[in-house]
């Protein structure tokens, strides 16, 4: 096994190991602002393993980039492109996925500071009593 593989090997397994300590965080930790934390890294981690399912290791034999300069490109030019080109799909969900990401990252980050303006704290047990409290003094 050379020293490629091995290298494509540790990152995968790398972001398994990522995602798993995200999703954690997220699940099982009250303070808001770690489980944005959390969110975010697992949105970055989720799209380098995108990136990763696109990737084509890059062999010794090419010279050429993966581009295809002939305009009218013969069967054999199509195939020599399709060998080294990259698929383009994931890297576009990926560029979407960044967009999307972005506005939700500033929507959520607005939501807690309101949260911690209003409360007082970030803590979403805390948030939880001081809720049932409020509703329990409007009722009474």
């Amino acid at each position: 096994m050379d020293i490629k593989t091995i290298m494509f090997v540790a990152t995968i397994v790398s972001l398994y190991i990522n995602i798993g300590v995200c999703i954690y965080g997220v699940l099982s930790k009250p303070n808001l602002v770690k489980k944005f934390i959390a969110l975010t890294i697992l949105q970055d981690s989720i799209n380098t393993f995108m990136i990763l399912d696109g990737y084509r290791l890059w062999r010794a034999g090419l010279i050429q980039p993966p581009v295809l300069l002939n305009w009218s490109p013969t069967e054999e030019d199509l195939k020599q492109f399709m060998m080294r080109a990259v698929d383009p799909l994931p890297q576009a969900l990926v560029l979407t996925a960044i967009v999307i990401g972005l506005a939700a990252n500033v929507f959520l980050a607005s939501v807690i500071l309101h949260l911690y303006r209003h409360f007082g704290t970030v803590d979403v047990d805390i948030i939880g009593v001081l809720k049932r409290v409020a509703i329990s003094e409007e009722l009474s």
